[in-house]
C-alpha cells in the first residue's frame, strides 16, 4: 500500500480514541465517529446542581501501565492521582479505622501485616486468609476451567465460610468485576487479585482523575488527535457497515464514508449490530455477556466530613466513598462520591428514596457528617456499566480482529484478560489498532 492508509473509528470512548491515536501516531488518516455529543464514552462529565462530577468514580492502580501511558501520551499523566504506597483506609459503623497497607518485604507478604492487623476478622480468619490468597498465587487466570465456576464456590471449597471472610474477599472483587464476590468469574477474580494484589509488592497502589474526565481523557485526546489531522465526528451515528476486499464503507448520517480499515469501538450490542456477517461475529455470545450496572451518589457537605482521599466501607451498605471536591470545582465544603458496584437494586429509586437509605448509613460511618449541612445529594446511574463479569463470560468475548481483516473490534468487553476496566479498554483499543496497521502492511507517507 503506498501513501497513509485511510483508517475509520467508530466510538469515541477510551478504545476509541486510543485506537485512534495509536492509528494517527503511525502516519494513518483517521476519521472517527461517536453518536453522542461527546468524547469519553463510558467515563463522561457533566454540570448538575451547580457541581462538575464524572458519571462514576472509576479508579485505576499501579498495575495498570496501559492506562497510564496514555495518560502519558496526552501529556496529562500529572491530573490523575497515584499513591506512593496502597493504603487502603477501611471502616465500620462505631468500629476502629483499619488499613490494608503494603510493606516492604516481596509479595505476597507485602501484604501480610495488614492481613493479620485486619480487626474486622478473627484471628483464625485473617490466617485462613492469607492461606486463601497462597491458595489463588497457584491459580491461572488463563486456565479455560476457572472461567467455569464462581469466586464463591472456589472460596467454598476453600473453607472459606463466614460472613466475615466473605466480606472480606468482596471487598476487593465487588468494585474490580462490578459484581459480588459469591457471582464473579472465579478466572477474572483470579486476575484481580494476582494481577493487583499478589505477584507484584506496588501493583495495587490506587489512582484516580484529580480533574474531571472530560479534562483527562475527551479533551487531551481530542486536541491530540486534531493536531494530527484526524477528523473527530460527534453526533455522527453509524447505521451500516459494509466490507469489501479493498476496505470498508460505512453509512454515517445518510452519506457513505470509503476506509482502508475500521476498528469497530462501540459497546457489545452495538456492534453486533452494525457488524457485517462476513465479520463472523457471535451475536448470541455478545448478548450473553449481559451488563451489571453502578450507581454514584454525589453529596456535597458545607464543610469537610472526610479526612482521607478515599474509605472503604465494612458492615455498611456504602461501598466506597471518594473526595472529588477538587475535581467538582467548588469553592466551599466537600464532595463526596459514593460509588455502588453491582448497584441493580438501586436502579430506578428516587433521590430521595436514596437519601432515606444512604444518608443515615453515612452519618453513622462517618460522624462529622452529623453535624454538616447537606447541600446537594443526587444520584447517576449507569445501567450497563460493564458486562456482566460472571462464570462462562470468557467464551463469549470475542478476539480484536475478526473474520474480515479490514474490521477490527476493540472495547473493554473484548477478550483482553482484564476485566471491564479502563485499562482493558486501552489496552483493546492498542491491541486492535496494532493488529490493523500490521495487516495493512507498510506504506509510504509523506511525513
Amino acid at each position: 500500500m503506498t501513501g497513509a492508509p485511510r483508517v475509520a473509528v467508530v466510538g469515541g470512548g477510551l478504545a476509541g480514541l486510543r485506537a485512534a491515536v495509536t492509528c494517527t501516531d503511525a502516519g494513518a488518516e483517521v476519521r472517527l465517529f461517536e453518536a453522542r455529543a461527546r468524547l469519553g464514552g463510558a467515563t463522561w462529565s457533566t454540570r448538575k446542581r451547580g457541581l462538575v462530577v464524572d458519571n462514576g468514580q472509576h479508579v485505576f492502580m499501579r498495575c495498570c501501565t496501559a492506562y497510564r501511558s496514555f495518560l502519558d501520551r496526552l501529556g496529562v499523566a500529572e491530573q490523575a492521582w497515584l499513591q506512593d504506597r496502597l493504603a487502603v483506609p477501611v471502616a465500620a459503623p462505631g468500629g476502629p479505622r483499619a488499613w490494608i497497607r503494603r510493606q516492604s518485604f516481596p509479595a505476597p507478604a507485602h501484604l501480610g501485616a495488614s492481613l493479620l492487623r485486619f480487626p474486622y476478622l478473627r484471628p483464625a480468619e485473617r490466617v485462613r486468609a492469607g492461606v486463601t490468597a497462597l491458595r489463588v498465587t497457584r491459580l491461572d487466570p488463563d486456565d479455560e476451567r476457572l472461567d467455569r465456576v464462581s469466586f464463591g464456590s472456589w472460596l467454598h471449597d476453600a473453607g472459606v465460610r463466614s460472613e466475615a471472610e466473605r466480606a472480606f474477599w468482596d471487598l476487593l472483587i465487588r468494585p474490580t468485576l462490578n459484581l459480588p464476590g459469591e457471582e464473579a468469574s472465579l478466572a477474572l477474580a483470579v486476575k484481580v487479585l494476582r494481577t493487583g494484589f499478589l505477584d507484584t509488592s506496588d501493583a495495587a497502589d490506587i489512582g484516580f482523575a484529580a480533574v474531571p474526565f472530560e479534562a483527562l481523557h475527551a479533551d487531551p485526546a481530542r486536541q491530540a488527535l486534531e493536531r494530527a489531522g484526524a477528523r473527530i465526528e460527534t453526533r455522527a451515528a453509524v447505521s451500516a457497515i459494509d466490507c469489501h476486499d479493498e476496505g470498508v464503507r460505512l453509512r454515517v448520517q445518510g452519506a457513505e464514508v470509503e476506509a482502508d480499515a475500521l476498528v469497530l469501538a462501540t459497546p457489545p450490542e452495538v456492534a453486533a449490530e452494525l457488524a457485517p456477517d462476513v465479520a463472523g461475529l457471535d451475536r448470541h455470545g455478545l448478548a450473553q455477556l449481559g451488563r451489571s450496572a453502578i450507581v454514584n451518589l454525589h453529596l456535597w457537605f458545607d464543610r469537610p466530613v472526610l479526612d482521607v482521599p478515599f474509605l472503604a466501607g465494612w458492615n455498611t451498605p456504602l461501598q466506597w466513598i471518594f473526595d472529588r471536591t477538587r475535581a467538582a470545582d467548588v469553592d466551599r465544603g466537600q464532595v463526596l462520591t459514593v460509588s455502588l458496584s453491582a448497584g441493580d437494586e438501586w436502579l430506578g429509586k428516587s433521590n430521595a428514596a436514596l437519601r432515606e437509605i444512604f444518608l443515615p448509613a453515612l452519618h453513622a460511618l462517618l460522624p462529622a457528617s452529623r453535624e454538616a449541612k447537606l447541600l446537594e445529594f443526587f444520584a447517576v446511574n449507569e445501567p450497563a456499566a460493564t458486562f456482566r463479569q460472571a462464570p462462562g463470560c470468557r467464551s463469549w468475548r470475542p478476539k480484536n480482529a475478526t473474520k474480515h481483516p479490514r474490521l477490527w473490534l476493540a472495547g473493554n468487553w473484548t477478550d483482553t484478560g482484564w476485566p471491564a476496566t479502563m485499562e482493558s479498554a486501552v489496552r483493546s483499543g492498542e491491541d486492535a489498532a496494532q493488529g490493523l496497521l500490521r495487516r495493512l502492511g507498510t506504506w509510504e507517507t509523506s511525513v
